[in-house]
């Protein structure tokens, strides 16, 4: 067996490790589809659980699931014992554990080296834990106190454990995501809320939109193979790096970003398609005639949405779709004073605790923080582009913000790719620190030219 994944592993330039993940990844997908026939609410729930357990245990050994089995009873524990504050205490101790495992693993040097280990699966588990006890916290809130998602995910009720359990590691779903709510997990397996039989007799088919999801992953992965092996992270090291001009060295850092954002595409794809062909993914029907099957609830990433964003503000709603929404949910709005506006602490404050949820990398911090400096400074563009009525003004400054985007995002890349503050400051130094500047930049400008919302003719008349 093990010389037959060796085999394997050589032909398609894997290590043995990083081979038996993907079975084990793409496994996840007749696995999700295997539980539309379990029958009863109860054997659904140990068939989440125990099929997350195997999974685990197949792709990583039997010491991953011990892992994710400590932040998991820390959060049922706090639920169980001291519900008042059960949301920030399992906050804190699940990242605490996380930022452990993520020094005493350190995966990035391991990932770069084409290994894996399974902290990928014990972010993706620590989102959820944490979630499930804010929302338990949440259920002791008065409704009107409560914004629109909190009262659509809290709970009132604790859920069982074994209800807990399959929530956390359901059908390997704990692998890539997508993270989804305890509620929406509950109401799918009871065929409740919107998994309940409609008065139409309408019941949504998940195969066209598997389909197109695999179809994407096949894609992702064809263009990804296609090329990595002409803008490997290996060259930014290499003597001929050193000798190219600005433009050369500027245009290949926008190409690595380019080119490792595909590895990305296809794992979230596959990952989308196990969780269509559950019917977990389902999210209502659309408005038309005849009404379709929407499946937002799976969907990770938005490709064109990425690779053509028309500005910076824009890419959290395209990319990592569910960690991007669960970090407005539970950080950026939960920092927002009540009557007030949110500014840049509260964008800067989520961008870190999602660089410490990826990991203690130098590279992490800097992508993030690059990050804010890149919505902000996209946000001056926007406000400037409103705060014009001149057509081909605006035009201008909605490309110039497209360009911008694209830009700094692949220049901040580098940071995430390469981990190493060294090497990091380094390459953003090669190309004289661009990335940085221009947002700083920007957002000063702002303060000095402020935007004046644009007024219409008749508004100014009145």
């Amino acid at each position: 067996m093990e010389l037959g994944l060796e085999t394997m592993a050589a032909a398609i330039g894997v290590s043995v490790p990083v081979l038996r993940f993907l079975l084990c990844f793409v496994a996840t997908i007749p696995v999700s589809f295997l539980w539309r026939f379990v029958p009863g609410t109860l054997p659904k729930h140990v068939y989440s659980a125990f099929s997350g357990v195997v999974l685990s245990y197949l792709s990583f050994g039997i010491s991953s699931n011990l892992l994710f089995l400590v932040p998991m009873l820390l959060g049922y524990a706090a639920m169980l014992l001291y519900r008042p504050k059960c949301g920030i205490i399992t906050f804190f101790l699940s990242f605490g554990y996380l930022i452990g495992c993520h020094v005493y693993y350190m995966s990035g040097d391991a990932w770069k080296e084409g290994g894996i280990d399974a902290t990928g699966a014990l972010m993706v588990l620590t989102l959820k834990v944490i979630s499930s006890a804010i929302n338990y916290n949440d259920g002791l809130l008065k409704e009107e106190d409560l914004r629109e998602a909190q009262k659509r995910y809290r709970l009132v009720k604790l859920p069982s454990l074994i209800e807990y359990f399959g929530y956390c590691l359901c059908c390997g779903s704990h692998f890539a995501g997508p993270v989804f709510e305890m509620k929406d997990y509950l109401e799918w397996t009871e065929g409740k809320g919107i998994w309940a039989p409609s008065d139409k007799g309408l019941s949504p088919s998940p195969y066209g939109a598997t389909f197109r999801a695999l179809v994407q992953a096949g894609i992702s992965m064809a263009v990804y193979l296609y090329l990595v092996p002409y803008h490997p992270l290996s060259r930014f090291s290499e003597p001929v790096y050193q000798e190219w001009g600005f433009w050369r060295k500027l245009s290949f850092q926008y190409m690595s970003g380019f080119t490792a954002r595909w590895k990305y595409y296809f794992i979230w794809s596959i990952s989308e398609a196990s969780i269509i062909i559950s019917g977990l993914g389902f999210s209502g029907w659309t408005e038309s005639s005849p009404p379709k099957p929407k499946w937002d609830r799976a969907k990770n990433v938005d490709i064109p949405g990425v690779e053509l964003a028309k500005s910076a503000v824009v890419l959290p709603l395209v990319w990592n779709i569910q960690v991007s929404t669960w970090l407005r949910h539970y950080v950026y709005e939960r920092l927002i004073t009540k009557g007030k506006k949110p500014g840049f602490f509260q964008l800067l404050a989520t961008q870190t605790v999602s660089a410490v949820w990826h990991g203690l990398y130098p590279g992490y911090m800097l992508f993030f923080v690059q990050s804010a400096l890149m919505i902000a400074g996209s946000r001056v563009f926007y406000r400037w582009e409103q705060a014009t009525n001149m057509g081909l003004v605006k035009k201008a400054l909605v490309f110039i913000n497209f360009a911008y985007t694209l830009l700094i995002l692949n220049y901040s890349a580098v940071g995430f790719l390469v981990l190493s503050l060294h090497e990091s400051l380094a390459l953003y130094g090669s190309v004289y620190y661009v990335g940085t500047i221009l947002p700083i930049t920007l957002i000063l400008l702002g303060y000095i030219i402020p935007a004046k919302p644009a007024r219409s003719k008749a508004r100014k008349q009145q």
